[in-house]
């Protein structure tokens, strides 16, 4: 799939999240990139990643710890690819990861993000 469809894609994703997530975001990047950095995933090992959250989460801010550069969520293109079949798939998983990165932009944890999955799922 071309780079300016996956793109559109991932906006469509983020377009379909409820009104008040959206107007909670702030000072938010979503980058599109083919597959990780070295470092990052060195950092992550062995583990195929669809995307990744750097920033500081919203329960962590303070007035001490203001950082004015954007967060930015990633969004791993050729891995997710990797594994999706049809369009549809990519458009599913592109889905799961946006609301996976931006769940930890909002503070949730690997665990809860699992719960909210499944409930989704269903």
């Amino acid at each position: 799939m071309d780079r300016a469809h996956f793109e559109e894609l991932v906006w469509q994703a983020v377009e379909s999240l409820p009104p008040l997530i959206k107007e909670r975001l702030e000072n938010v990047v979503i980058a599109i990139e083919d597959v990780p950095s070295r470092e990052i995933q060195a950092e992550f090992g062995d583990d195929l990643l669809f995307g990744l959250y750097q920033g500081t989460p919203l329960p962590e801010r303070s007035v001490w710890n203001f950082e004015p550069q954007p967060d930015v969520i990633y969004i791993f293109q050729k891995n997710i690819e990797s594994v999706c079949q049809t369009e549809d798939q990519i458009r599913d998983e592109i889905r799961t990861t946006v609301i996976h990165e931006i769940g930890h932009y909002f503070g949730l944890d690997e665990a809860q993000l699992e719960v909210l999955e499944k409930e989704e799922e269903n």
